[in-house]
């Protein structure tokens, strides 16, 4: 489980003579890597996702997984977007079981996996009910156990959570982490929120805007799970901010040397 991606050269311009959405990108998030894009709006950082998981061709350049040049969607790199985009009319367990069947798994073995998924992500009592009734943190359960069905080695995160309370957000943020770091799938998540990069990182990619590129990152070489309040976790969410206070021209607060976070600057090509 778990697949590098490389980032080799990629620009991109929605149609000829438009402005560059994405310039010169180049990276490698490692095999089994927790890895956070994190940007003002407007920077690319979905765009740069959507071509990760094939729904979109960039104009120079490629996108790599495990060395195969991604052209199309694949059941191994699945994606969790804002809305949980659930089947209305189906229950939790035929939503869930729904990618298994089409890949022709035989019904006892949708069964058992479906089963063992739901144990997974706590709606093991919920199995019949349909989507509808649940609430928007338990739609996005189903969401995630219908895209770890057929275990795939890269999940894409599209802010899945944006929209949930600051408690289920919380929770999710952790669960989500923690079950591709236990299976080894390479997770790469998109976010405006500076708490949500450094609680899921092991690294985070800073992209600015105009056009959009990584111009810097920063690891996060903090335990697992992660405490908020730390001074650690606070050390480097004010090392985060401060990036983005100084692109905007602001002169960030002098911090005391221990508590220095180092940035490594990206070279885009």
């Amino acid at each position: 489980m778990g697949a590098s991606i490389s980032l080799d050269g990629i620009s991109h311009r929605y149609k000829p003579g438009a402005s560059t959405v994405l310039e010169g990108i180049e990276n490698q998030i490692g095999s089994g890597e927790c890895a956070v894009l994190i940007g003002r709006s407007g920077c690319g950082k979905s765009t740069l996702l959507h071509m990760m998981a094939g729904l979109l061709l960039p104009s120079e350049g490629c996108v790599r997984i495990n060395g195969r040049q991604v052209v199309r969607p694949s059941a191994k790199w699945n994606m969790m977007f804002q809305k949980p985009s659930l089947y209305p009319w189906m229950n939790v367990r035929q939503n869930v079981g729904l990618g298994l069947e089409f890949a022709g798994t035989g019904k006892a073995e949708v069964r058992d996996k479906v089963d063992q998924l739901l144990d997974l992500v706590g709606l093991a009592d919920s199995s019949t009910v349909n989507v509808q009734s649940l609430s928007g943190g338990q739609q996005q359960r189903v969401a995630l156990a219908r895209s770890l069905a057929t275990h795939p080695d890269v999940l894409l995160l599209d802010e899945p959570f944006s929209a949930l309370d600051a408690f289920t957000r919380a929770s999710l943020q952790q669960e989500v982490t923690a079950i591709c770091r236990a299976r080894g799938i390479t997770l790469v998540t998109v976010t405006h929120d500076i708490d949500e990069a450094i609680l899921m990182a092991d690294r985070v990619l800073i992209m600015t805007r105009n056009p959009g590129r990584i111009e810097n990152e920063m690891a996060v070489p903090l335990p697992w799970p992660r405490d908020t309040a730390s001074s650690s976790f606070q050390g480097h969410r004010r090392a985060l901010m401060d990036q983005f206070e100084q692109s905007d021209g602001v002169t960030p607060l002098p911090e005391p040397e221990s508590d220095r976070v180092r940035f490594r600057r990206v070279s885009n090509g």
